[in-house]
């Protein structure tokens, strides 16, 4: 599944230009073209390209100019150079300017295409080195109880094919880690694996971040965009908390998923994309199909394989796992000596409800192995470091202040109780509140709709 580029073809023989863009654009891939180095720039100010292929010896400034302006500029699209006049000193300067290779004319559409592979394939790479590095850190799908193996076994099951998968779970439980781990373990893991959280960008908005849109389609289109689908051609497109998405945009959604074509905002054209669609969500999709809050549609388009994700607290047996793995991470990435939990703080973590999941319990490991006193973090550590845990002994489950009700109002007050903690903890600073429960800042504010607390009459009484 080759990948398609944006290319930028730089030459003033306009017969040159005609048969290279014509065998780019029949092997599936953009060109554009121009004549001069200048335009060149001009265009690399407005446009983003995947490779520069340009002649060396042109009117007014060479190739090689070219490439030091580029260098200059800090520009990072990897260029080749193109010559009926190489010679071996040209091709040294051109090299330890950065060109990414350097041909002589007449040129092999053959090899062309080869060096377009290379270097789409080198930019992968070095994406995907940025990615680990960004990723360190960050949740691994760690336990070996029996709900992780039962989700291991699905994975595997499933990433080999290109079957839509519905992850469903709440939030902080793993989502998009298991999207990236079926898309590693399936034939386009050599592709691009690109996300998108629905619930995080502006409706207005959506459209263009994943279609793209064309330079001047409104107001602060400044340049050409591409969208998230053609970003993960050929690859896996991880669309996070899909029951957010608004209505009008799932109608779009779903005829791109149904036609395999996406049209820029501004565009006249559609473009055919070969992308696998994982989408995700902590809300019940058919009681939203129900509510007329999600279409019935797009709902049997995505939901075909629902991988359910359990809670934290339903994995006690992953707790020895999870911790001992969250600490060493902590203490590599921070350059600390690593604390081990006694096995009594590994009792205590395990009563605690874990409304924020794994991702909470990574904060709060954290948290231990910064406070902790020397040696083994305790239970009594725990507590203290725990969110529902005050001096006088404890919220209210934990002096059994809700020993009774049912299961949803004593889940309820067992969140609010959470929630005010937190708030007073961090003194109203509601994105640290956000980050600590493993929150995003719009589904908590919904959170303390729903339980009734009015932040401005918390911050202010009276």
């Amino acid at each position: 599944m080759p990948r398609k580029a944006h290319l930028l073809l730089v030459d003033d023989d306009p017969n040159t230009l005609a048969s290279l863009s014509r065998a780019f654009r029949l092997a599936g891939h953009e060109a554009t073209v121009c004549d001069n180095a200048a335009r060149a720039l001009e265009l690399l100010r407005t446009d983003t390209f995947d490779l520069i292929l340009s002649d060396v010896v042109m009117p007014g400034r060479s190739g090689l100019a070219l490439l030091e302006d580029l260098k200059k500029a800090g520009v990072k699209t990897p260029i080749v150079l193109i010559s009926g006049q190489a010679n071996i000193e040209m091709a040294v300067k051109a090299t330890r300017l950065g060109a990414l290779d350097f041909l002589e004319k007449p040129l092999s559409t053959d090899k062309l295409l080869v060096t377009v592979e290379n270097a789409l394939r080198l930019t992968r790479l070095e994406d995907e080195n940025r990615e680990l590095r960004h990723r360190l850190g960050k949740h691994e799908l760690v336990g070996s109880g029996p709900a992780m193996k039962k989700l291991l076994a699905q994975i595997d099951r499933v990433a080999a094919s290109e079957t839509r998968v519905c992850i469903l779970g709440e939030t902080g439980t793993g989502k998009e880690l298991v999207a990236r781990a079926i898309h590693e373990k399936s034939p386009r893991r050599e592709h691009s694996f690109i996300t998108l959280n629905c619930a995080a960008v502006p409706a207005e908005l959506i459209e263009s971040e994943l279609f793209g849109h064309e330079k001047g389609s409104f107001t602060g289109a400044a340049s050409r965009h591409l969208g998230k689908f053609e970003q993960a051609e050929a690859g896996t497109l991880f669309l996070d908390e899909i029951g957010d998405m608004p209505v009008a945009m799932q109608a779009k959604l779903l005829r791109v998923l149904e036609e395999g074509e996406v049209e820029r905002v501004g565009g006249d054209k559609p473009i055919k994309v070969n992308v696998r669609v994982v989408v995700a969500t902590h809300r019940n999709l058919e009681e939203l199909v129900k509510q007329n809050a999600f279409r019935s549609d797009l709902f049997h388009r995505i939901y075909v394989f629902p991988l359910t994700l359990a809670p934290l607290r339903e994995r006690p047996e992953d707790f020895p796992e999870l911790v001992a793995h969250f600490a060493r991470q902590v203490a590599a990435q921070n350059g600390w000596k690593e604390k081990a939990f006694a096995q009594d703080a590994i009792a205590e973590l395990r009563k605690y409800g874990w409304p924020g999941n794994v991702r909470e319990l990574r904060n709060v490991v954290e948290r231990l192995v910064l406070l902790a006193s020397d040696g083994a973090v305790s239970a009594a550590d725990v507590r203290v470091a725990l969110p529902n845990f005050d001096s006088a002994g404890g919220g209210a489950f934990a002096s059994g202040g809700m020993a009774s009700g049912t299961l949803a109002e004593r889940t309820e007050a067992f969140e609010k109780e959470v929630l005010l903690g937190e708030i007073r903890r961090h003194n109203f600073h509601m994105t640290n509140v956000a980050r600590v429960l493993g929150l995003e800042r719009s589904h908590l504010y919904k959170k303390c709709q729903q339980l009734g607390i009015d932040l401005q009459t918390l911050r202010n009484p009276g």
